[in-house]
């Protein structure tokens, strides 16, 4: 639940910063500007507000690396996905896409932080403990808050949700990236960015990105 927190409120450090002029600034997320990915990572923490309240029954069926085997095998859900954010975001303005953020983002924090970790929660048809869905959403928010400052001038993600990606992007490939950087491992590893020859080299026979 710390590292939830850890991520969280860096990124909310960050998008509290930002004003109307960086709000139309690209990401690393293709097509969307910044309020674009700010309106998707609100909707993001509400959904994991959302789930404090669905409580699931029996065993967990996915855990913090399980969860991301099925993310982006639907290309044509996925796109949908995005032209739907791109069009609920332009009915804001950007006042209100910060602020929906902090908010959800704030409570989402609080609400996982009174939360016995290994309550078992329901999100997306999936039932995990708490402690895993705070990784997931974890992840994804660190992720994000590299596609968010790509072309901006502020505080990159944490070294503890670096950590969390890495160790998450290294389970399902199924080998460690010796001499790598958490930062690379990351951004490789869900094809935020290329790899470099000798890269390449260590990743021979691994399917990448192992999801966006």
């Amino acid at each position: 639940m710390s590292l939830l927190a850890d991520v969280y409120l860096a990124l909310a450090g960050v998008v509290e910063r930002l004003d109307e002029h960086d709000g139309w600034s690209a990401t690393g997320c293709s097509g969307w500007a910044v309020r674009d990915l700010v309106h998707h990572m609100a909707d993001d923490a509400v959904r994991g507000l959302v789930a404090v309240h669905v409580p699931g029954s029996g065993e967990p069926d996915r855990d913090a690396v399980s969860y991301w085997r099925d993310w982006g095998s639907d290309a044509e859900k996925d796109d949908a996905m995005r032209r739907a954010t791109r069009a609920e975001a332009s009915l804001r303005g950007w006042t209100q896409l910060r602020e929906r953020h902090l908010e959800a983002a704030a409570a989402t924090v609080r609400a996982y932080d009174s939360l016995a970790p290994d309550a078992v929660l329901t999100t997306q048809g999936h039932t995990l403990t708490a402690a895993d869905l705070a990784s997931t959403l974890a992840v994804e928010a660190t992720l994000h808050h590299a596609d968010l400052v790509l072309h901006l001038e502020a505080a990159p993600p944490t070294g503890a949700g670096l950590a969390e990606v890495r160790r998450v992007v290294e389970s399902l490939l199924g080998r460690e990236l010796a001499g790598w950087t958490d930062e690379r491992v990351a951004l490789v590893g869900t094809g935020r960015a290329a790899p470099t020859d000798a890269e390449r080299s260590d990743l021979t026979g691994a399917r990448v990105p192992v999801f966006t």
